[in-house]
């Protein structure tokens, strides 16, 4: 124990703390910070004493605004170390709906422009509107450039006053060129991501303005080299989201993180890499791989681990809207309100994910 070198424990570098993680008060956050040292040390945490506990020291410090340094000194030896993590006071307790691998509601209306007075006049669009309307939920739709027959440059700008009278609610962003292949951009330097995600955000611009693009999104399959994921930062995409699955078989959708940042995210569904200045957000639940009547005790799992999750991020994908699909599932409408009814009855209140990190 005598030569237990000095660092932290929790928090670690680069972690972002919210309102579920200590004593919240007028934007200021109360934490233990824990310390592996020396038996014998003399330490302190941003000049705060720390005592030992359980092999390990803790130390209660404040936090207050958005980026603090954390910095553990042994006064006996003269040894330090310091960490960055982040404040976000408006990220635990908000929900939003996430949609991937939307397209064809965008050629449907196309298709339709003649008939369609409105944007919500198409079914799918149509029905996610009644879910705002009922809940106040927010919804994000990540979009491929194109699909058989249509892509984002033959898509109407007619409507573009109308998803900017919706932008309080609805946003569009970046997903992927097209479905297929799988995990497009796993192996996909820079500048590829960066045309793809130019491309569409481009169109995004045109047809229904700036005011429905944030910073936020979800790259297909969650799967990116890290210049892939610079490229997305580059774009202004500060926020993104994955599953960061780990000691399991499914997917990993976690960017290009190493085993040991996804097992830490997976627990805490958001970290910062400093050396990158990009905030990763955890998926809380996909929910067309769940059956309906699995949506909830899913969802009530996550508490019962003990890891609630701070912000929900509900994610679905769009397909599964359409009876032509090969994988249609009937019941898609019901379990979209399903999990927004546990957001609901669960205290989380509806809004954007780039809100809740926006000072990332």
């Amino acid at each position: 124990m005598q030569n237990t070198p000095l660092n932290f424990i929790a928090p670690i570098e680069g972690d972002v703390l919210h309102a579920f993680d200590g004593g919240f008060l007028e934007g200021k956050l109360k934490i233990t910070v824990k310390i592996a040292a020396p038996e014998n040390a003399e330490l302190v945490v941003n000049d705060v004493p720390a005592l030992r506990a359980d092999g390990h020291f803790e130390a209660r410090v404040v936090l207050e605004g958005y980026e603090n340094r954390l910095e553990a000194v042994d006064q006996l030896s003269g040894e330090k170390t310091a960490i960055h993590v982040f404040l976000l006071p408006n990220f635990a307790g908000y929900y939003r709906l996430s949609i991937d691998d939307n397209i064809w509601f965008l050629r449907d209306i196309q298709q339709n422009k003649a008939h369609y007075h409105s944007l919500f006049d198409n079914p799918y669009l149509g029905f996610l509107k009644q879910v705002h309307a009922e809940y106040g939920t927010k919804i994000h739709l990540n979009l491929f450039y194109q699909t058989d027959g249509f892509n984002l440059s033959d898509f109407t700008d007619q409507y573009k006053n109308e998803w900017k009278a919706n932008a309080d609610w609805l946003r569009l962003s970046f997903h992927a060129l097209q479905e297929f292949p799988d995990m497009p951009y796993v192996h996909a330097g820079y500048d590829e991501v960066k045309r793809d995600c130019d491309l569409i955000m481009n169109e995004i611009r045109r047809f229904a303005g700036e005011e429905v693009m944030h910073s936020v999104t979800t790259i297909h399959w969650g799967e990116a080299t890290v210049e892939g994921s610079r490229a997305m930062r580059d774009a202004g995409y500060v926020g993104q989201v994955g599953y960061f699955n780990v000691d399991d078989n499914l997917p990993s959708a976690s960017y290009y993180l190493t085993e040991q940042q996804r097992r830490h995210l997976k627990k805490r569904f958001v970290w910062r890499d400093t050396a990158e200045d990009i905030t990763f957000v955890r998926a809380s639940i996909v929910i067309d791989t769940k059956r309906l009547e699995d949506i909830r005790p899913h969802l009530n799992s996550h508490g019962k681990s003990g890891h609630k999750p701070p912000y929900l991020d509900l994610l679905v994908h769009e397909q599964y809207f359409y009876p032509f699909y090969f994988n249609y599932q009937p019941d898609f409408r019901d379990k979209i309100l399903t999990a927004v009814r546990w957001a609901k009855e669960n205290g989380y209140t509806p809004q954007f994910l780039s809100e809740s990190i926006s000072n990332a």
